[in-house]
């Protein structure tokens, strides 16, 4: 039987830290099927779906105790289940872009879930715009939208908010 086991890690960004983890997981019997990893500052985060037989989990957590210690990374890992996909949904892409201000996360995620609208996927940037140098803030995401929703009610309803946040908003259906 296969078991599957979410691995996060966070730890102080240097080179050689996925091969250190991935070596881990390939040495303890584990495939990683997702992963996820971001340096954030001077930091580096990694989000991991793992495969493997049901002896993996424990010998990764020994494995990883080194990894704790040596490179003084916090890591976790948990077992979990397959997902449960609703092929009642469609995959539609958020793409928003504005002037940073705070809150905007919150507004756009507020607005999905009052619609039983899950995020898939998340994933936000600040820079400077080119030119004049002002904070800029951009979010892409994917949604889970329930097929029965009436998605041009929705667009409307999204783009409503969008402007009366001043954001510049994208909201498609993605291409698979």
């Amino acid at each position: 039987m296969t078991q599957l086991i979410v691995l996060s890690a966070v730890g102080t960004d240097r080179a050689g830290v996925v091969k250190d983890l991935s070596k881990a997981i390939l040495d303890c019997g584990g495939n990683i099927e997702e992963s996820r990893m971001a340096s954030l500052g001077a930091e580096f985060a990694v989000l991991m779906l793992i495969s493997g037989h049901w002896h993996t989990p424990a010998k990764l957590e020994k494995s990883l105790d080194g990894l704790r210690q040596t490179h003084d990374l916090a890591i976790s890992i948990k077992k979990t289940g397959a997902r449960n996909d609703t092929a009642e949904c469609v995959p539609y892409g958020v793409d928003v872009v504005c002037l940073d201000q705070p809150g905007i996360v919150f507004q756009l995620s507020d607005f999905f879930a009052a619609r039983t609208i899950e995020i898939c996927e998340l994933a936000t940037r600040r820079y400077a715009a080119p030119h004049t140098g002002a904070p800029m803030f951009s979010v892409q995401m994917t949604v889970s939208i329930p097929a029965a929703a009436p998605i041009t009610q929705l667009r409307d309803d999204f783009h409503d908010l969008c402007e009366q946040l001043n954001l510049d908003s994208i909201l498609e259906p993605v291409n698979s």
